[in-house]
């Protein structure tokens, strides 16, 4: 099968991006030719087809006047559509899978789609089809699901892009320029939701007509990962450090814990510095890390802890923990309660408590080695009845033969 995946950048900045490079791996490996559109960075991965790939944005690197003479190109690109087009008379793919697109490839690629008749397959990484800021948050950070059956205006009204004015007045307009000539219910044929709680969440929605299908990510050679059973002596926070992560939250609950063991903090963003010029005694702060370094920190850590205030949808770095035999401490937000079980594979705290996360992180710190051996096992069973490769193939592959026949019959 020619499959095209379709993403706004072809490197590693966050989860949505390793999903969709892990895919592309996954379906090369099972013999299938995969093609890739994106934008061009220097932080690329090789792709065969990156002579195809557009002009990075960037943004929040412009100028003020930069800014303005581009706000054309954040609704419609014209590049997009051509050098899409172009590709697709070189390798015609049988199907086409999306991941993040908005604002950056925009929806011009969705009408050359449809104009060269390839079926969409599209995985929901975030809440864009029903929040024109995608995240489900408020200005002020709070969780908000006003624009899910309400006005796209509600964005503009909360500020809720980055508390900014005009940056909300554009995600607004963007969402409503999509929705008005580009309609999400007539250009994709097939709908797949990360976590159980983004397909209800998108079903309550009475904008669209969806038919949604589940599928969880996946860890690629989760067969020939061995797991840690063994009880570290810290705890380890991976991820942004920004407010929607809750790291402030996390920082003082570990304070109030008083625990001996570490808290070691990996990521960078925002707050990094803010709290890397305080000193906390049994705090560290490491910053960016990656490859064995980055496995050997999650692989000697006794809990993951994720203390998100953003609903979340299948975390990677809970399926990352499992993978290892490492169970989590996280909020109960999103799509996490349906993959953290409470006492068995991890411990579930009241979002957003700093007194709750802290009766957590000392409950978890007194876990006597026995009933950890259980919670780790317990954690690697779950990756590997929810997070094998292998299954994760086989679903999607026929969710993509599935598509094509569907589109066929009512071409």
């Amino acid at each position: 099968m020619k499959i095209l995946q379709i993403n706004s950048v072809h490197y590693r900045r966050g989860g949505a991006d390793v999903v969709y490079l892990n895919t592309g791996k996954l379906l090369e490996e099972h013999g299938h030719e995969v093609y890739y559109f994106s934008q061009k960075n220097e932080n690329n991965y090789p792709a065969s087809t990156s002579e195809f790939f557009i002009e990075s944005t960037n943004y929040f690197s412009k100028t003020t006047i930069q800014k303005i003479l581009s706000v054309p190109r954040f609704f419609y690109s014209f590049e997009a559509a051509k050098k899409l087009e172009n590709l697709i008379k070189k390798y015609q793919p049988d199907i086409a899978h999306i991941h993040l697109y908005k604002a950056d490839l925009t929806p011009a690629i969705l009408n050359v789609l449809f104009k060269n008749s390839i079926p969409i397959v599209i995985t929901l990484h975030d809440f864009g089809f029903i929040c024109p800021h995608n995240l489900l948050l408020d200005g002020k950070m709070n969780i908000c699901d006003r624009c899910v059956n309400g006005s796209p205006l509600n964005c503009i009204i909360h500020k809720c892009n980055r508390n900014n004015l005009v940056l909300s007045t554009l995600s607004s307009f963007e969402y409503i320029f999509q929705q008005t000539f580009f309609p999400f219910d007539k250009y994709f044929d097939t709908i797949i939701a990360v976590s159980h709680f983004s397909q209800q969440k998108h079903l309550e929605s009475k904008k669209f007509n969806w038919d949604i299908k589940q599928l969880y990510n996946f860890f690629p050679d989760l067969k020939l990962t061995k797991p840690n059973t063994f009880k570290g002596n810290y705890m380890l926070f991976l991820g942004r450090l920004s407010e929607e992560k809750g790291i402030e939250t996390l920082i003082e609950a570990w304070q109030l814990s008083k625990i001996k063991d570490i808290l070691k903090v990996v990521g960078t963003g925002e707050l990094l510095e803010k709290y890397k010029s305080k000193y906390y005694n049994n705090i560290e702060f490491l910053g960016f890390k990656k490859g064995d370094g980055l496995i050997n920190l999650i692989r000697n850590a006794s809990f993951i802890v994720i203390p998100s205030e953003v609903q979340e949808n299948n975390p990677l770095t809970i399926v990352e923990s499992y993978a290892f035999g490492k169970p989590v401490i996280a909020s109960n937000v999103g799509g996490i309660p349906e993959i953290v079980l409470d006492n068995k594979t991890g411990f579930i705290f009241e979002m957003g408590s700093v007194e709750n996360l802290s009766e957590k992180i000392k409950l978890a710190e007194k876990i006597n080695p026995e009933e950890y051996l259980q919670m780790s096992q317990n954690a690697r069973n779950f990756a590997e009845e929810h997070f094998d490769e292998d299954e994760h193939y086989n679903t999607l592959l026929s969710i993509y033969k599935e598509t094509i026949d569907k589109y066929k019959k009512h071409k």
